[in-house]
């Protein structure tokens, strides 16, 4: 079977002054193991990356430009 892929860009958000901490978890919410969750931030959110970490998810960061990272979350 296929991993299905979710992405998500809270660079919108964030600008805005709004939390995406509970966009993102519903995002990933019903994610099985081995998908795939893209996340799109102005900045490493190094403490959702542990957050996610400690609900088996494995992830790999790449800042694209000095205020856009792409995070890709594995579900192990």
């Amino acid at each position: 079977m296929e991993p299905r892929v979710v992405e998500l860009d809270v660079r919108e958000d964030l600008k805005n002054k709004l939390e995406p901490f509970q966009k993102i978890m519903g995002a990933i919410k019903d994610l099985k193991e081995s998908d795939i969750f893209i996340l799109r931030a102005p900045f490493k959110p190094v403490p959702l990356i542990a957050v996610l970490k400690t609900r088996g998810f494995t992830h790999e960061a790449e800042e694209i430009a000095k205020d856009h990272w792409k995070v890709t979350f594995i579900k192990k």
